[in-house]
Parts: C-alpha cells; sequence; structure tokens
C-alpha cells in the first residue's frame, strides 16, 4: 500500500516535469513570457465545448475541473484564435480528428483577415504553424488545428503589412514552431505591443521562423509554474493547452529499417 502511494506521488513528479516550461523574459524594454511546449514530452491539446457538445469550457478554471474529474489536470494554457459572440471560431477548426468550422481563404475584416493569416496544425508528436494556402495545398493530417490571424513571421520574413512606426499597441499573444516541429513556442507579452514588435521578439530572439498571432484584448494566459491563471472578462473560445496525466503516443517505427538479427553464439563464448 505504502509502495502505491510512493508510485501514485512519483508519477505525478514526473508528471509534473513534463509540463511546459514558461519563463519570464524581458526584450528591447518589453517583457514577455514564453511558454515552450516539447511535444515529444507534452500533450498538447485543444479545446472547445464541454461533453455537451455545445457550451463553451470559456474559462481555464472550468476546463481544468472537467479535466480532472477524468484524473488529469490543466497545465499551461492559453486562448487559441478568433472567435465569435456565440464563442464558435471564426476560421478553420479540429479539436481530436472532428471539423467544426471549414478553413477560410479569403481577405476580410479585422486581424483575422489581414493576409496572409494561418493554422496551428497538431499532430502526433509535433506542431506546425503553417501559412493558410500552403495548409489548403498540403492539406496536412492534423489531429487538431485552430486559424487564426494574421501570420506573425512567414518563412523567416515578418508579414508585409506590419509598420515599425505603428502606434497600435496591445497586449497580444501568439505561437510560433520550431522547424523540425518539435517545440511550439505560446508567448504573451505583458506591455502593449506593435505587431511589428510583436513578430520580431518571435523571429529576432526567439528565432522562429514561423509564427501565429492569436489575439490581442483578450489574450490570457495559464502558468501554473509562474503562479498565473489570468481570468479576464468575458469566456474565450478556442483554447489551447497542456495535459497533465497524458502522455503523446509513442514514436512510430519506422518498419523501412531492418532490424538488426544477433550475432551467433558459439559453444566457446564465456
Amino acid at each position: 500500500m505504502r509502495c502505491a502511494a510512493f508510485a501514485a506521488i512519483a508519477l505525478v513528479w514526473a508528471q509534473s516535469a513534463q509540463a511546459a516550461a514558461c519563463r519570464e523574459e524581458n526584450y528591447e524594454s518589453v517583457e514577455y513570457v514564453i511558454c515552450d511546449v516539447d511535444l515529444t514530452q507534452d500533450m498538447l491539446r485543444l479545446f472547445l465545448y464541454d461533453q455537451s457538445g455545445t457550451r463553451p469550457y470559456g474559462y481555464f478554471t472550468t476546463l481544468n475541473t472537467a479535466l480532472e474529474e477524468q484524473g488529469f489536470a490543466l497545465g499551461f494554457a492559453m486562448n487559441a484564435g478568433m472567435y465569435h459572440e456565440d464563442r464558435a471560431p471564426v476560421g478553420l477548426y479540429i479539436e481530436d480528428g472532428k471539423m467544426s468550422q471549414d478553413v477560410i481563404t479569403s481577405a476580410g475584416p479585422g486581424n483575422f483577415g489581414l493576409l496572409p493569416n494561418g493554422v496551428l496544425c497538431l499532430r502526433d508528436r509535433r506542431a506546425d504553424v503553417i501559412e493558410t494556402l500552403r495548409y489548403v495545398e498540403q492539406q496536412p493530417d492534423c489531429n487538431s488545428a485552430t486559424q487564426s490571424g494574421p501570420m506573425l513571421v512567414i518563412d523567416g520574413e515578418l508579414h508585409p503589412r506590419f509598420l515599425r512606426d505603428s502606434t497600435s499597441r496591445y497586449i497580444r499573444n501568439g505561437v510560433g514552431t520550431s522547424d523540425d516541429g518539435r517545440v511550439a513556442s505560446f508567448v504573451i507579452s505583458n506591455n502593449p505591443v506593435t505587431f511589428h514588435t510583436f513578430a520580431s521578439f518571435f523571429r529576432d530572439h526567439l528565432g522562429l521562423n514561423n509564427a501565429l498571432y492569436f489575439d490581442g484584448n483578450v489574450s490570457r494566459l495559464r502558468a501554473p509554474d509562474l503562479g498565473r491563471d489570468d481570468i479576464g472578462f468575458g469566456a474565450l473560445g478556442p483554447i489551447v493547452g497542456v495535459v497533465e496525466g497524458q502522455i503523446p503516443p509513442p514514436e512510430p517505427v519506422d518498419e523501412t529499417v531492418p532490424t538488426p538479427k544477433a550475432a551467433p553464439v558459439s559453444d566457446d563464448d564465456e
């Protein structure tokens, strides 16, 4: 019995050690929080509606309660894409293989329609920020995906519409992914910033070639290791977060690589 209790505690410690690592950094007089998620270690998921299928979770605490009822917990979390007043996503939204909103490729009003925009695509053990037209062309098999806009960084270049001397400053949040898809870096500014400043942080400081904007005024973050759990003034739409207690699926085996055969053992071997 005592061994079982120790095993359970060890499991919790192991799960905590795997959780997304969040830190605060100051870059060019702006404070940011960065949460790096290693997709080979952390289970990153998208959430919108509860088990009713029609009622948005809306808040980190509500989602955490639902996960705790399943024996899990919500670690890092952030709002993940733009939504309508009823919290339905504006663009593409896929959750655990089920698409509730198709991709939108046309320009439109607001930040979402400031093309190019993009998609955060979650697959087994990897995450990728993909520009929308490239997403449509490649049709990656995303387990989950959320569309937002504008793109912040596209193949190492800042969005062409961003102005260095812009006066439009807001608290902003977004995500960038490593070229190999292993790490997703989620960022929120603690100070109001322009699009140009925010995008430059992803490219010039974090060294990421592709990054996507999530939102501005509604930006919220849950970072338990920093003691942060933003509540805000209204319910959120899509939420992205790490589920503590779940582990990523195993790495697929490359069946094209032959399994080495053991060397024969003679009677003389010791």
